[in-house]
């Protein structure tokens, strides 16, 4: 246990950001060994040197390929736009390098099949992948799963899951990667909608076998960004503008594997909505939700209750007993975002040390890539049913 772990991040835009206080944090509250941030690897010479140093990386490289060959690394942290994935989780798997790779998995559903691929036959060698569904490790979010396995609402019967968010509502905010096909895949639709699937689907224990969708884009042109902030970025009212080639919204219904019927919405066009993630399970004996933009509480209604106590019961998780919390403060001292990179972090270590699949593997992500990748299918059909096994 004496032993560090080393880390290699590739990419560091804001999910670097995020990884990063994520492996500084984690073995400082929880019982794991010590990682050592040996290095990050971006593009740009000068502002990856002074980003390593501000997020507490020992060294900056450009060269992913000469730090994936390094003997002197354990894992390897992918958090590159998606047309990366496949190539740089191929080459680490294949070095012997343990994996973490941003969601979601791929851009293609071909590319997300040969990486499952890969991580099989890593795991036959020892070699480890995990996919980042960093919402599965907000302790709530694991509460609920939790209440729903142990019959908190009875048989599911429908599930209502959307993400919503307002960052490109102004039709002249800029063009960034995320709205370039090539680059990231899809818009809203892989981005956060891959997110609301996950969820949906770890909290019930079910998987969308079959889908009919939709998907917008309602500004196509957008001026060429200036300088990156956040999500988005700067641009001039004269720049030049750039052509969207991504979904704005996507909105689909699913049937799931275990017998119930989902509605899932994913958008960057919600006005107001910032960061808006909500998943509720209904079923015939209670509803559980929960809500990103209450992220440390879980609401469920027990329908067995007597008719005169019926109501939706907050439940705060923030004690020692509830998931993660123990590591943390005291009861009723909330957590934030950042705590499900930290939580990440430590479940990853905590599965390399013990040879043990970390969840969620790359199987899981090449199963959401295929529901993503069904909905698209279906859309461009006019929204006719289409299955997840198929394509």
């Amino acid at each position: 246990m004496d032993a560090p772990v080393r880390i290699a991040m590739i990419g560091n835009g804001f999910m670097g950001a995020a990884h990063s206080q994520g492996w500084r944090v984690a073995p400082r509250f929880f019982r794991i060994p010590p990682v050592e941030m040996a290095v990050m690897v971006g593009r740009d010479p000068d502002k990856n040197v002074r980003l390593a140093e501000k997020w507490g990386w020992a060294e900056a490289s450009v060269d992913a390929a000469g730090v994936i060959a390094r003997d002197d690394i354990d894992i390897v942290d992918i958090v590159t736009p998606g047309d990366t994935h496949c190539e740089l989780a191929i080459a680490a798997l294949e070095a012997g390098k343990h994996v973490l790779c941003e969601k979601p998995l791929a851009n293609t559903v071909d590319e997300a099949r040969r990486m499952a691929e890969a991580a099989e036959r890593a795991a036959q060698r020892g070699v480890l992948a995990m996919v980042g569904f960093t919402y599965r490790r907000v302790p709530a979010a694991e509460l609920a799963r939790q209440m729903i396995a142990a019959g908190a609402v009875g048989t599911v019967r429908q599930v209502r899951a959307q993400y919503m968010q307002d960052w490109l509502a102004d039709p002249d905010a800029p063009m960034t990667w995320r709205l370039d096909k090539t680059k990231a895949g899809s818009g809203a639709l892989g981005d956060i909608g891959a997110h609301a699937i996950d969820l949906a689907q770890h909290l019930t224990g079910q998987r969308v076998a079959s889908v009919s969708g939709t998907v917008e884009t309602f500004v196509s042109e957008r001026p060429l960004m200036d300088a990156g902030r956040g999500l988005g970025g700067t641009a001039t009212a004269d720049a030049p503008r750039g052509h969207v080639t991504v979904d704005d919204y996507a909105a689909f219904m699913g049937r799931f594997d275990g017998g119930a019927l989902g509605s899932f919405e994913a958008s960057r066009f919600a006005t107001g909505r910032k960061n808006a993630l909500r998943v509720e399970v209904y079923g015939d004996r209670g509803t559980v939700v929960f809500d990103l933009e209450d992220m440390n509480a879980v609401q469920w209604y027990d329908a067995t209750a007597p008719a005169d106590r019926q109501g939706f019961t907050r439940i705060l998780a923030t004690e020692p007993e509830h998931p993660y919390i123990s590591a943390w403060w005291p009861a009723g001292h909330t957590l934030g975002y950042e705590h499900g990179f930290v939580h990440q972090a430590k479940d990853l270590v905590e599965a390399v040390i013990s040879a043990t699949q970390p969840s969620p593997s790359f199987a899981d992500g090449y199963q959401v890539q295929r529901v993503l990748d069904a909905v698209e299918r279906s859309a461009a059909g006019g929204s006719a049913w289409v299955s997840t096994h198929a394509g």
